[in-house]
């Protein structure tokens, strides 16, 4: 059965003594293991979080199927970080669930989130493992600190050289001020340098994550002649599209990223972004695993970093099995080694994997994301990326993969 427990029931269990690292450590490991989540359930990234819950009902599901955990079902928390606009609710989110006690924390998606809260977590040896936060300077951050996301390296690369090769020579940028934004933008343009693309507009300039008005950057794009508009952000994209289309903007021909690369039938007139593309991370989510996603009882349109998201539980649920604890300090030290860093016999699913650590096997868990093993800075050692079209009805379609290696210097 799903184990979910009320965070009322888990904060009893908490209490009556230290809140240090080793007592909640033998809570984790004497109680079964216990998942914390902080998710962006509110926010300018909301719309990540259906699928991101409903990966972890799955995960946990699938867990507790296969017997648990060392014999005990896993239990999930979850808290609601919002953005990285939202500082006070990111510390009062991560402090929430380590009250309960967790084994591991899956998130946050933003990358900002990740700094304000990391701290705090890893403190108590606790292992964080991000399904989205996708900033260079997260890379080797702590030796708590996981992702099974590549850094923007990978998707920067893939993006660039998506414009190159679609014959853009005059490309103008949009792109808001926060950390994902403007480091993304880095990394586009230093693969873009000597590509026969010119930077018309945007090269060093960046919006205000709060704005509202689009307007005056909509106008300076159409003064700029470009033939193409790369923008960066977050649900930003959506009034700045609108402005686009009213300043008279192709927009047709702009280029969107895993912050604002989703469906958006129901947002915009049919066939205003049709032929523009986008890059999403992570590998396509096939029918089958829609299907179990949807079947947890989340509403799901999007699928975006689930994949990353049940990998995150199921390789936390693998190194405890194979450590013998369900520990924090125990999931950390296994975590590499699970996800193949040490070689071992491929798997595709915890029951398989499972089977074999009973046999004193050694694995490589192949998840739902095709990445490789962790590296030394704890990121994927390699990465898909996914490239994407909309069609006439605004929807992102599945295009293509590309796939590349993370650097780790």
């Amino acid at each position: 059965m799903t184990a979910f427990v009320a965070a009322a029931t888990l904060a009893l269990s908490g209490c009556g003594g230290s809140s240090g690292a080793s007592d909640a450590s033998a809570a984790a490991a004497g109680n079964g293991m216990v998942v914390g989540a902080l998710l962006p359930l509110t926010g300018t990234i909301a719309y990540l979080a259906p699928p991101e819950v409903a990966a972890i009902k799955l995960a946990v599901n699938d867990i507790n199927a296969a017997g648990g955990v060392l014999g005990k079902d896993v239990t999930e928390v979850e808290a609601d970080t919002s953005d990285g606009e939202h500082a006070d609710q990111n510390t009062s989110a991560a402090q929430s669930v380590l009250a309960k006690h967790p084994s591991v924390v899956i998130g946050p998606a933003a990358s900002g989130v990740v700094k304000n809260v990391y701290k705090s977590i890893v403190s108590e040896k606790i292992p964080v493992i991000s399904m989205a936060s996708t900033s260079m300077t997260l890379s080797g951050m702590d030796p708590y600190f996981f992702r099974t996301v590549a850094p923007d390296a990978v998707q920067g690369a893939v993006m660039g050289d998506l414009i190159a090769g679609d014959g853009v020579k005059k490309l103008a940028i949009a792109c808001f001020n926060d950390e994902y934004g403007t480091g993304m933008r880095d990394i586009i343009l230093e693969r873009l340098n000597g590509a026969g693309v010119d930077v018309v507009y945007g090269e060093q300039d960046a919006f205000d994550p709060a704005e509202t008005n689009y307007s005056s950057i909509a106008s300076a794009i159409k003064d700029s002649d470009a033939d193409a508009t790369l923008i960066i952000s977050y649900d930003q994209a959506t009034p700045l599209i609108k402005s686009l289309a009213s300043a008279g903007v192709d927009t047709h021909r702009l280029y969107l990223v895993d912050g604002n690369t989703v469906d958006y039938s129901k947002t915009y007139d049919a066939g205003l972004l049709k032929g523009s593309k986008g890059t999403i991370p992570g590998a396509h989510v096939d029918d089958a695993f829609l299907a179990a996603l949807k079947g947890t009882g989340t509403e799901v349109s999007d699928t975006t970093y689930a994949a990353e998201t049940y990998d995150a539980v199921i390789l936390s649920a693998l190194a405890a099995e194979q450590g013998g604890s369900a520990s924090g300090e125990t999931i950390q030290k296994n975590l590499a080694s699970v996800s193949g860093a040490d070689g071992g016999e491929k798997c595709d699913s915890f029951k398989a994997c499972k089977a074999l650590i009973k046999d004193k096997k050694k694995i490589q868990y192949s998840g739902k994301t095709g990445i490789g093993a962790f590296n030394k800075n704890n990121d994927p050692s390699s990465a898909n990326i996914g490239v994407y079209e909309y069609d006439d009805k605004n929807v992102n379609v599945f295009q293509a993969m590309q796939s590349g290696d993370v650097p780790s210097e």
